[in-house]
């Protein structure tokens, strides 16, 4: 096992893995921007290290120095989170070569997965049910046509490297296809300096599931359930909850030992998330993660397992400590992502809170990197908490989300706090009976009077 790891992150997701190593006896390591100084996740690890000014090209981002900073500090290992360089494939190259271990998937992994169109053709071929589309990459609006009458409209144009929305255009009809092909190329090309696009059917009303997966790296592998993560603002997940109100246990084990068995047959290494869009009962991959997601704690929760400590351990050459038979679902998790947004529109509010106090009692869990006094940066992700509750069903993970959402106090800066309030009124929240259009939807409903 390793004795130093170096968590090349902040926020929530570096305080969760410094909690990781203090249980498994490793020594953890900060990095940190000038900005974050002062972060819960600097006073927290075992060492902390500047690695440069606040941008996060030039700190978070910055291959050189989080290789120095392990050199410096003599860490073994290195944790990703999510976010910043936990998908990037160049990175982990430079990781292994350095003869450093990489908490994640191998390089070949993530660039396999990287490429949306790869990825497809990949799950296909290992007999994961896809979405109606294009063969691979689609370079001319004459192409893009033929293939929309083939699949039939509405037709969604993705760009192949993308992600966050971003490179999405959606063509209702043919006369929409020449305006939306062009301005998913161009998003694409600003965004991920990659323009090339891909066209798949658009599904009407979809949830949209994400099955957990793991791997060994060895040619074993199991599924930890199922995720809903339908409840979405501009294709960013809102809400999260495990199992899937709309999944069985039949559909679950199908899809799930479809996943795992897909994950085996590569030879994946550690954890991973298969995303789907699903729809009268037919499941369609859209992509796959190649690393820990911002929900992990719902699934969790429900299994009794710490993701991340065996991801640290399969790093480490260990075999997975729990088999497919030992996973049973117990009960039921939600999620809510708290932002540091002021609403209605949900412009990032950095600032100083003044007061913080975080809920607690049976069944809650706040995963948050804030404290009174703390000043939120402006330089990154607004994401400042999350709040996940357990209960034997789902109405007591309900009830307990609503009493903890009552208890938490985040004062001197605008949260999210407000939505999920209004969420838990809403008679489709309290049944789970939404997809991924419902939350767009019930933004843009004019308030009553």
């Amino acid at each position: 096992m390793f004795k130093k790891l170096l968590i090349a992150n902040r926020g929530e997701i570096a305080l969760r893995v410094i909690r990781a190593c203090r249980e498994m006896g490793i020594a953890s390591v900060a990095v940190h921007s000038t900005a974050d100084a002062n972060a819960m996740h600097v006073r927290m690890a075992d060492e902390a290290i500047c690695i440069g000014p606040p941008s996060s090209a030039q700190s978070y981002l910055s291959v050189p120095s989080i290789i120095s900073a392990c050199e410096i500090s003599g860490a073994e290992a290195i944790h990703p989170g999510y976010g910043f360089l936990s998908e990037n494939a160049d990175f982990v190259q430079v990781v292994e070569d350095h003869g450093i271990a990489f908490v994640g998937p191998s390089a070949e992994h993530i660039r396999l997965m990287g490429d949306k169109i790869t990825a497809k053709d990949t799950m296909r071929k290992l007999g994961v049910p896809c979405v109606p589309g294009s063969d691979g990459g689609v370079g001319h609006l004459q192409t893009a046509q033929v293939v929309a009458e083939q699949i039939g409209y509405p037709v969604i144009i993705k760009a192949t490297a993308g992600g966050g929305g971003r490179g999405m255009k959606l063509a209702k009809t043919a006369a929409d296809l020449e305006s939306a092909f062009r301005t998913a190329r161009a998003e694409a090309k600003a965004a991920f300096g990659n323009d090339e696009v891909y066209l798949e059917k658009y599904l009407g009303q979809p949830r949209h599931i994400e099955v957990q997966v793991f791997g060994d790296g060895r040619g074993n592998a199991v599924h930890l359930g199922e995720r809903d993560c339908s409840l979405q603002r501009r294709h960013q997940k809102v809400l999260e909850e495990a199992p899937g109100p709309a999944i069985d246990a039949e559909t679950r084990a199908r899809i799930g030992e479809t996943c795992a068995k897909a994950v085996a047959d590569i030879g994946y290494r550690g954890a991973g998330t298969i995303e789907f869009l699903y729809e009268n009962g037919e499941f369609f991959f859209i992509e796959m993660n190649t690393r820990l997601q911002v929900e992990h704690p719902v699934t969790e929760a429900i299994f009794g397992v710490d993701l991340v400590r065996e991801q640290i351990r399969v790093a480490a050459g260990l075999p997975l400590s729990f088999s497919q038979e030992d996973l049973q679902v117990n009960g039921h998790a939600i999620e809510v992502r708290i932002n540091a947004e002021k609403l209605p529109n949900f412009t990032p509010c950095p600032g100083r809170v003044n007061t913080y106090h975080a809920p607690g009692g049976l069944g809650v869990r706040m995963d948050s990197a804030l404290y009174s006094g703390y000043s939120i940066p402006p330089y990154y992700d607004s994401l400042i908490a999350k709040l996940i509750v357990h209960g034997r069903d789902r109405p007591e993970a309900l009830a307990r989300l609503h009493r903890a959402l009552g208890e938490l106090i985040i004062d001197g800066v605008d949260t999210s706090v407000p939505l999920f309030r209004a969420l838990l009124q809403e008679p489709d929240v309290l049944t789970g009976d939404y997809n991924i259009h419902w939350l767009e939807k019930f933004l843009a409903a004019p308030a009553p009077e």
